[in-house]
């Protein structure tokens, strides 16, 4: 079985998970704000410790390719390549919204046939990334930014049971939970362990990226706000 080391920065969250096959092995996570370039490499370190391995016994790296938070992103994107080129071995990348609907199927294991995941994470004012995945993670709807309101979703809530998880799904729920469809996660986050099934299929199936090229999925062009300067309003 692949022994593949996973990387979580999309978002507020900072997690790493070790896995042999389908088998989680350690998972190390903290929800503290802008604290990945701190203890990313602190957790890559841990989880490798505490599993009784080195670096050179993984067979791949995995890490959530967006979309998220801009500079979550290229940290975490620039840790995986750096181990990839380092150790020689594959990347993988994984939707984060694939991810995220992965671990709410997981905590949620609903048993209808006409349940639909939108995992939501959180954008500007009421603007989330958001897409929808049915029960065997397959797509239906693709990964886009939505401004959501009251009308948002309506043709799939007049059909489907849709669970909406994520840090961008609380900011949505006035809006959308007065649908008798929809049901809302609570005290759900993303994991870096969300992303093992998806990861190990690819790995079977050798999809693994151009490390030279590879780039995070930022979804829409990063924009820096103005520098403050004193003495001026």
């Amino acid at each position: 079985m692949a022994k593949l080391l996973f990387l979580e920065t999309a978002t507020q969250v900072c997690s790493v998970a070790l896995a042999d096959g389908d088998q989680l092995l350690t998972l190390k996570e903290s929800e503290t704000a802008n604290s990945h370039s701190s203890l990313l490499t602190t957790f890559i370190d841990e989880v490798i410790s505490e599993a009784g391995m080195e670096l050179n016994d993984l067979d791949a790296i995995v890490v959530s390719k967006g979309p998220g938070s801009y500079t979550g992103l290229r940290i975490g994107v620039s840790s995986a390549k750096g181990l990839c080129y380092s150790l020689e071995k594959p990347l993988i990348a994984v939707n984060t919204l694939q991810s995220l609907a992965a671990g709410m199927k997981n905590k949620m294991k609903p048993e209808a046939d006409n349940v639909l995941f939108c995992p939501m994470i959180d954008a500007r004012r009421m603007e989330v990334y958001t897409a929808f995945y049915d029960a065997e993670d397959k797509e239906i709807q693709k990964t886009s930014a939505q401004i959501i309101d009251e009308n948002s979703f309506a043709d799939l809530l007049k059909t489907h049971q849709i669970y909406f998880g994520g840090d961008g799904a609380e900011k949505c729920k006035s809006s959308l939970s007065q649908n008798e469809n929809a049901t809302f996660i609570d005290d759900f986050r993303i994991s870096a362990k969300d992303m093992i099934e998806i990861a190990t299929t690819k790995f079977e199936q050798k999809q693994f990226e151009d490390v030279a090229y590879f780039e995070p999925y930022y979804l829409k062009d990063f924009i820096a706000g103005l520098p403050k300067v004193k003495g001026l309003k």
